[in-house]
C-alpha cells in the first residue's frame, strides 16, 4: 500500500492548528524539528490524518484544510485506520516509522474543536513513533511495508 504526503505540518504549541511547511527534517525516537510534539518521552511523536479525513469535514460544510486538524502529516491514498498498531512504513524512501497509536482521547475540547466546529484527528488520526530519521517533503511517497 502507497500513498503520498500532501503537506507537513507543525506548530510551537500542542492543541493548536498547525501550519504547512514544504519539508523538514524528522529526528530519530523524537518528531518532526520545530513541532510541539516531537519528543523522545512519549510514543506519539508524529501524527498522520487522510485528505480523505478532511474532505469528509469540508463536506459539512466546515472550512477546514490540511494542518488545521493538528496533524503533522497529511496523507493521501492511505487507509491509515486499516494500520494495526506495530506496522512500520517507509516516508519519503529515508524516515521509517512504526503505528503506535490509532486515535486519541480527547479529555477536553481543545482550540481546534471551537474553531472548527468538530475534529477528526481523535477518531482518523494515527501516531508513529520514529525508528530511523531523515529529511521529507511534500509529494513524498508514503510506503506501508
Amino acid at each position: 500500500m502507497t500513498g503520498k504526503i500532501v503537506s507537513i505540518n507543525i506548530s510551537e504549541k500542542k492543541g493548536i492548528r498547525k501550519k504547512p511547511i514544504d519539508e523538514a527534517i524528522i529526528n530519530e525516537n523524537s518528531g518532526i524539528e520545530g513541532d510541539a510534539h516531537a519528543s523522545s518521552t512519549w510514543h506519539r511523536q508524529v501524527s498522520l490524518l487522510a485528505l480523505e479525513s478532511i474532505k469528509k469535514m469540508q463536506a459539512m460544510g466546515l472550512d477546514v484544510k490540511p494542518g488545521d486538524f493538528a496533524e503533522n502529516i497529511t496523507t493521501e491514498g492511505l487507509d491509515l485506520l486499516s494500520l494495526p498498531i506495530g506496522t512500520k512504513m517507509n516516508i519519503g524512501g529515508k524516515v521509517i516509522g512504526e503505528v503506535s497509536q490509532i486515535g486519541k482521547e480527547c479529555h477536553s475540547r481543545c482550540a481546534i474543536y471551537y474553531q472548527a466546529g468538530d475534529c477528526v484527528m481523535p477518531k482518523e488520526g494515527i501516531f508513529i513513533k520514529i525508528l530511523k530519521g531523515g529529511s521529507i517533503k511534500v509529494g513524498d511517497n508514503i510506503e506501508v511495508l
